[in-house]
């Protein structure tokens, strides 16, 4: 296992990074402790969750697997949604991230987040309340760096902007969505991260299982998070996301590659990314992308496999000059 430094934080992580979301959920609390002792066998010091997951068991399951080696790891967890049948209860109001943040701290038996996300956009809610928030949080020490997830790329400028005028902690790492089917962040979310040195741990390296080997146009299986979760089949219902793993899942056989290991091998060499989130619901699902720090990626084949998908447009029109 390689470790890269989270943007300008200093902090080193691991070059994957695991996502709980699973915890409390697909996978009960024992499954959950195998993923974890796997996950730190390999080598693993970065894991990643939210209240919001499993209506916080994935933060209460977590809490009690990190309890004995928290000072070796690195946890994140996010702000956002709703988490109880109060009409407060959700969003980016500095009265909800002040309570949310200490329920998280409860359920994670710990004194501090190492990266706080605000896991969506709050459009109620002025960016500066927001940040100013945040930035009370780290003078606290409740959270060591802010962060963002599901933004778009002028509306993370935007912050950085406030951030830098007002004197206040700025976020330090991006959480986008990135796989070879969902490429919208290389045009501006992974420029402006490179530019601003800001680390970026991506979630959905398989495009939900799209790039396991398992779909295409003429297979899809009869469960699965594509079939049985309705965000992820609205997410993924272009039939040019299925010729995409037709595509790709061809070029891993002939490449003699796991499908699932190549895409996130694919998604870790992109040089923005920090480590990309795996997860699973299982030891079986969850072991080849563990192998995917054993796929060569040299640029030649990220091109190769690059070309395997549509390019998103660029961020202008003037494309004639590129």
């Amino acid at each position: 296992m390689e470790f890269r430094t989270v943007g300008r934080t200093g902090v080193q992580v691991s070059q994957l990074c695991f996502g709980t979301m699973s915890f409390g959920g697909d996978a009960d609390e024992a499954m959950s402790g195998k993923l974890y002792k796997r996950c730190r066998d390999a080598g693993i010091n970065f894991f990643d969750t939210a209240d919001m997951y499993s209506a916080g068991r994935s933060e209460d399951i977590l809490g009690k697997l990190i309890a004995t080696e928290r000072d070796e790891l690195v946890i994140t967890s996010k702000v956002f949604s709703q988490m109880g049948p109060d009409v407060n209860a959700r969003g980016l109001s500095r009265r909800h991230i002040m309570l949310a943040v200490e329920d998280s701290l409860c359920r994670l038996n710990t004194d501090r987040l190492d990266f706080y996300f605000c896991h969506l956009v709050d459009d109620l809610t002025p960016m500066e309340e927001s940040i100013q928030a945040m930035d009370d949080l780290v003078r606290q020490g409740k959270i060591l760096y802010p962060a963002v997830s599901n933004w778009s790329g002028w509306q993370t400028a935007k912050a950085l902007g406030i951030s830098a005028r007002e004197g206040l902690a700025r976020f330090e790492c991006l959480q986008p969505m990135y796989s070879l089917a969902k490429r919208q962040v290389e045009v501006e979310i992974l420029p402006l991260a490179e530019s601003e040195a800001l680390g970026v741990i991506s979630y959905s390296p398989l495009g939900g299982g799209l790039l396991t080997g398992k779909y295409g146009k003429e297979q899809k299986p009869h469960s699965g998070r594509l079939v049985d979760n309705a965000m992820y089949t609205k997410r993924y219902e272009d039939d040019m996301n299925f010729k995409v793993a037709d595509n790709f899942t061809t070029y891993a056989k002939i490449a003699g590659e796991h499908p699932a290991s190549l895409a996130v091998a694919w998604v870790m060499a992109n040089p923005a990314i920090t480590s990309p989130i795996i997860g699973a619901r299982n030891l079986e699902q969850l072991e080849p992308s563990l192998a995917s720090l054993d796929v060569a990626m040299p640029a030649e084949r990220r091109v190769e496999i690059s070309a395997l998908s549509p390019e998103p447009a660029i961020a202008t029109d003037r494309s004639e000059e590129k």
